[in-house]
């Protein structure tokens, strides 16, 4: 019914392989003083919240400290 087409050859798979490009890419820009400093302060307020989140959580992950001398102390007394 189909008609069979014609093998198709892969030997330019194989050059592919082979193939340099001689067209460099363009120089990456630098970015200007302005980008520089919004970089700068974008990182700096990234660390200042995690270093305040963690000054501020870190209470909250103490485990409570219940005075337990002071009541031992006047139930002994009591008796």
């Amino acid at each position: 019914m189909f008609r069979r087409r014609e093998a198709v050859p892969f030997a330019f798979v194989a050059e592919a392989d082979r193939f340099r490009s001689n067209v460099a890419p363009p120089p990456r820009r630098r970015p200007s003083a302005s980008q520089l400093a919004g970089r700068t302060l974008i990182g700096l307020t990234v660390v200042a919240g995690l270093v305040g989140s963690l000054l501020f959580g870190l209470p909250a992950l103490e485990a409570p400290v219940s005075p337990k001398a002071p009541s031992q102390a006047q139930e002994s007394g009591g008796r």
